[in-house]
């Protein structure tokens, strides 16, 4: 009996480490995933570098275009005769209008400050009639949006809401450097800075008035010549009645020694006369 109990425990035992003998082994621990490197994103391009810088007293950019350009200009607290030009020319209106309609393009003022118009010729404002002021304001305003760092790109003459003339209406934006400089024909002036400036308007400072040349063409030529040629026919007429003069004077002696003549010949006559009386008496 023993014997066959300790027969059935050796064969349990054979199986049992001949089941483990066979056993696969245990599968490995998958591998953890390589550590990817992080994408570095590329630099972006630097922006164009502004060729005028933004002045201190600039108010900030809103999302939307204004609609009060006014509001701007007076935050400024230097543009006060400007805005009452633009106001008296109803050009203010004009503007704004624009600028809320307009789906693309824009509108680029070069604003002269209160000290550019007090540094004008006494009383140049007051002697302009209602086209000339109108003319004026016109030539401050680019009918296109220039940011900033864009003016070398304009092409000379700059186009002027009061029109494209060289011979008449010149506007050249010359930029150099850091500084950005413009001549009529008539001033040098430069820009000072940024007033205000979005995707649509740019207001920028200037520290003279732009003045068209032909105020000053048109206005003078005239005036010089008819005061030239006015001086000839007064002349001519002074000569003219100088030698109507001295005729007459001539006709006069002529006259009066004919009539001594004449009184003399009768009292020779009226002496004869008598003598002749006095014979025959």
């Amino acid at each position: 009996m023993k014997q066959a109990t300790l027969f059935s425990l050796s064969l349990f035992l054979l199986f049992s480490s001949t089941t483990l003998a066979i056993s696969p082994a245990p599968a490995a621990a998958p591998k953890a995933p390589a550590a990817k490197t992080p994408h570095t994103p590329k630099a972006a391009a630097p922006s164009p570098k502004p060729l005028v810088p933004t002045l201190p007293q600039s108010p900030d950019s809103p999302d939307s275009v204004p609609d009060d350009i006014t509001r701007i200009l007076k935050k400024a607290k230097m543009f006060s005769t400007l805005v009452r030009l633009l106001k008296t020319t109803e050009i203010m209106n004009n503007i704004n209008s624009q600028l809320i309609t307009a789906k693309s393009g824009g509108i680029t003022i070069l604003a002269p400050d209160d000290s550019a118009f007090s540094n004008l010729k006494a009383g140049f404002l007051n002697s302009l009639n209602a086209g000339q002021k109108i003319e004026l304001v016109q030539f401050h305003i680019l009918p296109e949006f220039v940011s900033s760092s864009n003016f070398d790109s304009l092409s000379n003459p700059v186009q002027t809401v009061a029109g494209k003339d060289p011979a008449r209406l010149p506007l050249n934006v010359n930029a150099l450097g850091n500084s950005v400089n413009i001549s009529t024909g008539v001033v040098n002036a430069t820009i000072l800075g940024v007033v205000y400036a979005d995707n649509k308007l740019g207001i920028y400072h200037v520290d003279k008035v732009l003045l068209p040349l032909d105020f000053f063409v048109t206005n003078k030529a005239p005036a010089l010549a008819p005061s030239s040629l006015a001086k000839a026919p007064k002349a001519a007429k002074e000569n003219s009645s100088e030698n109507d003069q001295g005729e007459t004077k001539q006709d006069q002696n002529k006259s009066g020694a004919a009539s001594l003549v004449s009184i003399h010949a009768l009292m020779s006559v009226g002496i004869a006369l008598m003598v002749v009386a006095n014979i025959w008496s």
